[in-house]
């Protein structure tokens, strides 16, 4: 391989592409019940919190699955982890539509995002080490926005597509059409992602010449430090949050006052856009105002569009979901891009320790917000949400301290 500046820049091209194209297939699968929950509840006869369990299911799949995948992908490389991955959560996607019946839909949408899990415990990582070989570390923070890009992309595509198949064939039809078009981002991947190093066999406490155990300490005292822990209660707060905030407002909005057909309710969705430029923005602000600041207003972004879903007037709610996802998915991009870069001796494990909250927030708080729904109403789900947001946020102003790292 060339290592002039160009071929870098063409790599390093490559390297994005290959993971906008992972993250796509990943998330599109993940979330493509969610636009069609209203249409599933009315056909399996089950409540708003129970239909939820499409998506929580798949999420704890995944919060299950991260930790094993890193250690898979030490064993077997980054990029054949991923593939496989991708391929098995293709594969399990196309065969769940048929289940006949809630209990088995539920069981293999956990399989699905145990198999998903694959994709983000391993990208951070991967994206981090290639760069930082290829010399490009002043790139991590773009990069890393430009792979919550992807999955924001992913989100947005599985729902609308899911949403649209549904309202001429049903949603059954519409999460299988999503699975079999996530085998085109799939070969995307396959097609372009640059090679890793392959194995690495010392990664995760294998013998080596340095002594496994001082490198197992190290790498717990780095996942336990409190700039950890704090990185990852972003993602478990604020994942949950957002994901009961789109859970539940499909039913608002088949509802009184709205009333709107599923199939429009998938255009909601359309929101998601805004996480795809946010996410994508987040790196060049990082680098201007610093990661903390940038987490810190990006959670204050996301209160305020939760605040404004409460109005009566469809155009403010709109607006308020468009404001949320920007935020969010800015809080996001910084928290994920930062928690391997934080842990430079356990990149893997750190980034799958994240994934491991934040989709246990997903699965945990997106069931609840279903609670809280039943209890009291829409206002009940905003108010979780925004008790989420202020600590989440208050969290990160009181530990976490830009570093150069």
């Amino acid at each position: 391989m060339s290592t002039g500046p160009g071929a870098r820049r063409f790599d390093e091209r490559r390297l994005l592409v290959a993971l906008f194209g992972a993250g796509t297939a990943a998330f599109a699968q993940l979330y493509s019940p969610q636009s069609v929950l209203p249409d599933a509840a009315r056909e399996l006869a089950t409540s708003a919190s129970a239909t939820s369990l499409l998506v929580s299911a798949a999420t704890l799949g995944l919060a299950v699955g991260v930790l094993p995948w890193a250690w898979v992908s030490d064993r077997i490389g980054r990029v054949r982890a991923m593939t496989v991955a991708m391929l098995g959560a293709t594969a399990v996607g196309l065969a769940v539509p048929f289940a006949p019946s809630f209990e088995l839909l539920v069981a293999g949408r956990a399989v699905e995002g145990l198999f998903v899990a694959g994709v983000p415990a391993v990208a951070m990582a991967y994206l981090t080490e290639m760069l930082i070989d290829a010399g490009a570390t002043a790139m991590v923070p773009r990069a890393a926005g430009t792979y919550v890009a992807g999955t924001s992309m992913g989100g947005l595509l599985g729902r609308l597509v899911s949403g649209g198949v549904a309202e001429l064939f049903g949603w059954r039809a519409g999460v299988g059409a999503v699975a079999a078009a996530c085998l085109v981002a799939t070969a995307v991947f396959v097609w372009l992602a640059p090679r890793d190093r392959g194995p690495r066999p010392g990664a995760t406490g294998h013998p080596d010449t340095s002594g496994a155990a001082p490198g197992r300490a190290g790498r717990l005292r780095a996942l336990l430090s409190p700039r950890l822990l704090v990185l990852d209660a972003q993602g478990l707060l604020l994942m949950g949050g957002f994901v009961a905030i789109y859970n539940y407002l499909g039913f608002r909005l088949t509802d009184a006052p709205f009333g709107l057909s599923s199939g429009v309710v998938s255009l909601v969705f359309l929101a998601y856009l805004a996480g795809t430029w946010s996410s994508a923005r987040t790196g060049r602000l990082v680098v201007r105002h610093g990661r903390r600041r940038v987490l810190i207003v990006s959670a204050g972004v996301m209160a305020l569009g939760v605040v404004a879903t409460l109005s009566a007037w469809l155009p403010l709610v709109l607006a308020g979901l468009v404001v949320l996802t920007a935020g969010f998915f800015g809080a996001h991009a910084v928290a994920s891009g930062w928690t391997p870069v934080a842990a430079p001796q356990a990149r893997t494990q750190a980034a799958a320790v994240y994934n491991l909250a934040y989709y246990a927030g997903s699965s945990l708080f997106g069931w609840l917000g279903g609670v809280a729904f039943a209890l009291a109403g829409w206002p009940g789900t905003v108010a979780m949400v925004l008790a989420l947001v202020a600590v989440a946020a208050g969290l990160a102003a009181a530990v976490l301290r830009d570093q150069r790292a």
